[in-house]
């Protein structure tokens, strides 16, 4: 008996060990369980930013670029510039035609207030009537040229393009001696200002998020946090349900009753801060998990 004792001891403890490690073991599982199935976090995240294409607004040859693909640019920075030869040439047709606009203008005023004082006895008051009527029209040609001036001066400001916001210039297609076409897309810049996270969260975790919630994203290049607010949750997804056929009825997907997918929806985070070092890209996938309170935890 006294050499079956070690081995006693040994179940016994073996066991003990076993009934600690459930105890603990159950209470973990069921805080993870709960954790994963209820807690406002998503995989599925994306960084975005608004992309803003330049189209010019007047045609001709690209006669400089002095940017180049993925180069920073600044509000303001020269992008592109068409050959204004043409739109300057305009300029002075357009200030040439006010300049003689305004002397036949001038000139039929002249006229008219002379024969304002004759009316009933040197005229008549027909052809008083026609000299008003020819300054009026007179002055209507100068308000014409004066506007077709302003048209020119701005064709030929358009002739240079620069950049509306503070970005990066992205897939650069365009190139010095190319003919650009009014309003095709020749540049596009990536919004610096613009960035944000966008997170597809299931549709059973929406009650637990609140615009205004502090949220926490982890990239999947970055080892740093980046720390952002709910600034919205779209109120709209496309669904496959109710389409029209070709004959109009609705197309209906079979379901089956004992599988059922929550559907995911967008929320938008705004971020408040970029660790230095972190560089975003937008379509880049990120971990997002949304903290009811104002602390926040590690993303999973």
């Amino acid at each position: 008996m006294i050499r079956h004792r070690p081995k006693l001891r040994t179940r016994v403890v073996g066991v003990l060990i076993t009934a600690t490690s459930v105890a603990v073991a159950i209470p973990l599982v069921r805080a993870m369980w709960s954790a994963y199935m209820e807690s406002p976090w998503t995989r599925d995240a994306t960084v975005r930013s608004y992309v803003v294409t330049i189209a010019p607004e007047v045609a001709g040859r690209i006669v400089r670029l002095p940017v180049v693909d993925n180069q920073l640019v600044r509000r303001g920075d020269l992008l592109m510039e068409i050959d204004p030869t043409n739109y300057a040439i305009a300029l002075r047709l357009a200030e040439a035609t006010l300049e003689q606009a305004q002397v036949d203008a001038d000139n039929a005023q002249r006229e008219a207030r002379r024969r304002r004082p004759l009316s009933g006895s040197a005229i008549s008051v027909e052809q008083l009537q026609i000299f008003d009527t020819g300054a009026v029209a007179a002055e209507a040609r100068r308000h014409q040229a004066r506007a077709s001036v302003d048209q020119a001066r701005v064709d030929l400001e358009r002739t240079q393009i620069r950049s509306p916001v503070n970005g990066w210039v992205t897939n650069l297609q365009a190139r010095q001696g190319n003919y650009a076409n009014v309003g095709h897309t020749e540049i596009s810049i990536v919004d610096a200002d613009s960035y944000w996270i966008d997170g597809y969260f299931e549709e059973t975790k929406l009650h637990r998020i609140q615009v205004g919630n502090p949220a926490v994203i982890k990239l999947m290049g970055h080892s740093e946090l980046l720390h952002g607010r709910v600034a919205s949750i779209a109120r709209g997804i496309d669904v496959a349900n109710a389409q029209p056929n070709d004959q109009g009825v609705a197309t209906v997907n079979p379901i089956f009753t004992w599988v059922r997918l929550a559907q995911r929806i967008p929320v938008r985070i705004e971020l408040e801060a970029v660790p230095e070092g972190v560089v975003l890209v937008a379509g880049m996938t990120a971990t997002v998990e949304v903290q009811p309170g104002s602390e926040a935890a590690r993303p999973r």
